[in-house]
């Protein structure tokens, strides 16, 4: 008998993955955070023999070959990586025993990068899962252009080869277990429902129903843009990341928080966006805990820069930190938990922004004021509010002065982002309204939505 268990790695869109039998069992595209992975095989009862990566991830920091020393495991990394540590390089068609019965065979599947490789798992000779890393996703593929831009159309072609090789080698029954396409910007287009097989794949996946130069077309024309911190993620994991250090940060009292803002530094409160809006330390940036924290926090701060944190409780702030050391911010500078009212230094009072609807500004109407748009060219582009300024979210804050003069009502489709920006335009004096609703709910209250 074998298992196989998930690791869900909901912020960055991500998943791991546990398999093994008996006794011993083997690691897929561990996170950074090796606890999960660890806690996971005592459950079962079962040693992690290996420890395998499908590619250079360009969207984590990888705990692989810290696992990988705790546990004593062989670290398989494909060949073609250039790294800079001991590992056992994996070429197409070598085979790792996992177990009794239980092997794990290496698939060249290059695009997502020229190195990438699948693993099939197989018991006693029958394939019962294929780990494809960023390879054959759930009804796309990973996208190719994360590694050098000239390679972007041979990446793609590759990739079509290499999702119709899984799909020729492998019985349709065959579970498809990718590393990307849960909201990860990894992927090439999100992912179309949660589970899938071989045989599904060849009736969805435009990489099995299209031909390649039909297929590398679409692909390119649908790259969405790319998170900045993916140009600090392959180095790291090529380098050899350090373990993480999960322990509380240094506590920052009002005086400290208000010093640190007065350097440039940046204080991040992970509070729900309704309870910024209501009450913030003036100065302060709103990346919500519950969101995309360690994607569009890493994305957007200038990297290296010290970040303090503020939360409503330790456990808040421990979940972020967790977060945040999957994309390489190892260390808050300092950190606070509580109540606006404990961040400000006494004398001063909390700041604050109004929010509002869709339907809140169609009442107050769109003239002698500035809506803003933060969503990606891609979702502005299927239908946009007339008259609209448009600055995604991740370029906010270098493009600050380019938003017209006047109050800015900041939208973008459902709320998380309008909220980043709002936090950035108060932070940076402005009279802002964050429209905190539903993109789908602008047409219907009476607003002039057109395409292109």
């Amino acid at each position: 008998m074998f298992f196989v268990d998930t690791i869900e790695l909901e912020g960055l869109g991500n998943r791991s993955y546990l398999a093994g039998g008996g006794h011993k069992a083997v690691a897929v595209d561990p996170p950074r955070d090796i606890d999960q992975v660890l806690a996971a095989a005592a459950r079962r009862g079962v040693r992690i023999s290996h420890v395998v990566e499908t590619h250079l991830h360009n969207d984590y920091v990888t705990g692989g070959q810290e696992l990988a020393r705790l546990t004593g495991a062989a670290y398989l990394v494909p060949a073609g990586a250039r790294v800079s540590y001991a590992r056992v390089p994996v070429a197409d068609g070598d085979v790792a025993e996992v177990d009794a019965g239980l092997a794990l065979r290496a698939v060249a599947t290059p695009g997502h990068t020229p190195h990438h490789t699948s693993y099939v798992l197989e018991d006693n000779g029958r394939p019962v899962a294929a780990f494809t890393g960023g390879s054959l996703l759930i009804g796309t593929v990973g996208r190719p252009d994360l590694v050098e831009p000239r390679l972007t159309e041979r990446l793609a072609r590759a990739q079509h080869a290499s999702a119709r090789r899984l799909a020729a080698e492998l019985p349709d029954e065959t579970p498809v277990l990718p590393t990307h396409g849960f909201g990860s910007f990894c992927s090439s287009a999100q992912a179309g429902g949660d589970a899938t097989t071989i045989g599904r794949e060849k009736a969805v996946n435009a990489a099995l129903t299209t031909d390649v130069d039909s297929f590398v077309t679409r692909l390119l024309a649908g790259l969405d843009d790319v998170p900045a911190y993916y140009t600090h993620m392959g180095p790291a994991n090529a380098a050899g990341p350090a373990p993480v250090d999960l322990t509380p940060p240094a506590v920052a009292d009002a005086e400290g928080i208000a010093a640190r803002l007065a350097a440039g530094e940046w204080v991040v409160d992970l509070r729900n966006r309704v309870a910024f809006a209501a009450g913030h330390v003036a100065g302060s940036f709103n990346f919500e805990a519950d969101g995309k924290i360690a994607t569009y926090l890493a994305w957007m701060i200038p990297w290296g820069k010290p970040v303090t944190l503020l939360a409503e409780t330790p456990e808040q702030l421990a979940a972020a930190q967790r977060e945040l050391v999957r994309v390489g911010i190892d260390r808050p500078a300092a950190a606070a938990t509580g109540t606006p009212d404990r961040w400000v230094p006494e004398g001063g009072r909390p700041a604050s922004f109004p929010r509002s609807t869709f339907a809140g500004l169609a009442e107050r109407g769109t003239d002698g004021v500035v809506v803003l748009d933060v969503r990606r060219a891609s979702e502005r582009a299927a239908g946009h509010i007339e008259g609209s300024v448009h600055i995604p979210v991740h370029q906010l804050h270098q493009r600050i002065g380019e938003v017209p003069t006047g109050t800015v009502w900041v939208h973008c489709a459902g709320g998380m982002r309008a909220g980043i920006a709002a936090s950035l335009l108060d932070a940076a004096g402005r009279d802002v309204v964050a429209v905190d609703d539903g993109f789908d709910a602008a047409a219907g209250a009476g607003l002039t939505v057109v395409t292109g």
